[in-house]
């Protein structure tokens, strides 16, 4: 059994955002103790309103080396791409 403590991805919504960006990565044996050290190591000028931690070994993610079977599917959808359609003037600024 390890003695290191699991490891945690932090975001950070700040003051003026609407999205959580992520920010670092810290060691904590729990989330409670994450977030305060979160909050210690990342909102140290109170330009934080949340913070979501978020386990590594929770997050599931692509590899770079797989990119192009991944996104070229969708190349072939135009129908999808916003320049696809016509906007009604009457419609303003989208």
């Amino acid at each position: 059994m390890s003695s290191e403590w699991p490891l945690w991805e932090v975001f950070i919504r700040g003051q003026h955002g609407l999205n959580h960006r992520h920010v670092g990565s810290l060691h904590a044996p729990d989330a409670e103790m994450a977030i305060n050290n979160a909050r210690d190591v990342y909102t140290r000028r109170n330009e934080g309103v949340s913070i979501w931690v978020v386990r590594s070994s929770d997050i599931a993610a692509s590899a770079p080396s797989e990119k192009g079977p991944l996104f070229e599917p969708a190349n072939a959808k135009v129908y999808r791409h916003p320049t696809f359609f016509d906007i009604p003037d009457e419609a303003g600024h989208m």
